[in-house]
C-alpha cells in the first residue's frame, strides 16, 4: 500500500511538473524578450496583463530600469508585489544614468536574486543590455568587446556607442586597466 501511494505521489509530481509551461513558452509574448542567462530574462516594458505569464512561468524577481515616469498609468511596483513577486527598482533614465555607482547598485541587485527565475526590464531592453556590457567590464573584468557582445545579448542597441565612450573613458581613467569596482560615481 506504501508503495502504491509513493508511486501515485511521484506520478502526480511528474504530471504537475509536465504541465507547467517553460518560461520560454510562458514568456514569449513580453516585448524584446529574450533568455540570455540561466535564470534570467531580458525584456522590454511590463503591462498589467504580462502578470499571469510571470506567474506561470515562475518569476520570482522582477527588476525595472525603467522611471515611474515612463509608466504614469501603471504602478508597477504594486502590481508585481501584489501577485507575490519580489520587485526592485533602479531607474537608468538614459547614457547619464550609465554610472558605476547604478552599476555596481545593479551587480547588487542581480547577486540577491540568485538562482530565482529574474525578469530585467526597461521599455525596450536597450538599458538592460546596456548596464549588462557595463557590468560585464566593471565587474567581471571583460574586455570591451566581449562585453559589448555580451550587452547585445540582453538587448543592447542604441546605447552602444554611449557603452563604449564609458567603457573607454572608464579605462583610461584606470591607467588603461579594467575598471576599478571600487571607484565612485
Amino acid at each position: 500500500m506504501f508503495r502504491l501511494l509513493l508511486c501515485l505521489t511521484a506520478i502526480a509530481a511528474l504530471a504537475t511538473a509536465c504541465s507547467a509551461p517553460s518560461p520560454e513558452r510562458a514568456l514569449a509574448n513580453l516585448p524584446s524578450v529574450s533568455f540570455p542567462a540561466p535564470h534570467r530574462v531580458a525584456a522590454g516594458a511590463l503591462q498589467a496583463d504580462d502578470l499571469p505569464a510571470l506567474q506561470a512561468a515562475g518569476v520570482r524577481e522582477v527588476i525595472n530600469l525603467r522611471a515611474a515616469s515612463e509608466t504614469p498609468g501603471f504602478d508597477e511596483a504594486s502590481a508585481v508585489q501584489g501577485v507575490g513577486i519580489n520587485y526592485r527598482h533602479l531607474p537608468i533614465r538614459g547614457p547619464q544614468d550609465l554610472t558605476r555607482g547604478n552599476v555596481l547598485a545593479f551587480d547588487k541587485l542581480l547577486g540577491d536574486a540568485g538562482d530565482g527565475l529574474t525578469v530585467v526590464h526597461c521599455a525596450s531592453s536597450n538599458r538592460v543590455g546596456a548596464m549588462i556590457a557595463l557590468r560585464a567590464a566593471l565587474v567581471d573584468g571583460a574586455s570591451t568587446d566581449a562585453a559589448l557582445a555580451e550587452g547585445r545579448r540582453w538587448g543592447l542597441k542604441s546605447l552602444e556607442p554611449q557603452v563604449r565612450e564609458r567603457l573607454a573613458a572608464w579605462s583610461a581613467g584606470a591607467g588603461g586597466a579594467a575598471p576599478a569596482a571600487s571607484s565612485s560615481r
